[in-house]
């Protein structure tokens, strides 16, 4: 549905906004992400022939929504960097070493938005500021709209899926090792993912 309804070519008529649907109306109000039930997800190529995945385990962040102008909305999220958890002990100890995400030093990942969008039915796109390092770079995520409920504990829910790329390089992670048969052994692209669940707060 268009931002604005015209009829013909009568430029002195009035111009109307869109109707917006009651129940994403319904939605606005400030929410809290639940990290029990939400998870950050990466993935990392290695060794030029498969996929690494991890998470984090440790996270907060809040969402502001207004369903009736999705671009006011706004995402905050803080990423504790110790809880990184790849399935191996030795591989999560060197993702916090100096030689990545030096944690002792920069304990925390923060994403902070700064635009949102809506792109027609339940997808969404939200623009921001992600820091890591200590170096702030903006960053796209790309968001569906996985629906509204109250669980049996009476917690009004909602829901999202995203997905985002980045290029770690330009956060400050450089390091690899280069392999025997051409390549790098971990790629510069990384990709993300968001599957979130936030309460609305009382």
């Amino acid at each position: 549905m268009g931002i604005f309804n015209r009829g013909g070519n009568d430029t002195t008529r009035p111009v109307a906004p869109a109707a917006v649907s009651p129940e994403l109306a319904a939605l606005t109000g400030d929410y809290t992400i639940d990290p029990a039930h939400s998870t950050l997800g990466f993935t990392a190529r290695h060794a030029m022939v498969t996929n690494v995945k991890g998470k984090f385990l440790e996270f907060s962040g809040t969402l502001r929504l207004d369903g009736a102008d999705p671009a006011r909305s706004t995402a905050s999220l803080d990423v504790v960097m110790d809880s990184i958890d790849t399935g191996s002990a030795d591989r999560d100890g060197h993702l916090k070493s100096a030689d990545f995400f030096a944690t002792d030093k920069f304990p925390a990942m923060t994403f902070r938005s700064t635009g949102a969008e809506a792109l027609g039915g339940d997808d969404y796109r939200i623009t921001g500021d992600l820091t890591i390092l200590g170096t702030t770079r903006p960053l796209t995520i790309d968001l569906e709209f996985n629906g509204a409920a109250k669980d049996p504990f009476g917690n009004e829910r909602v829901g999202f899926e995203g997905k985002a790329e980045i290029l770690r390089s330009q956060w400050g992670l450089t390091w690899n090792a280069a392999l025997e048969t051409g390549g790098v052994l971990v790629s510069d692209k990384i990709k993300l993912t968001f599957d979130i669940s936030a309460i609305r707060n009382a």
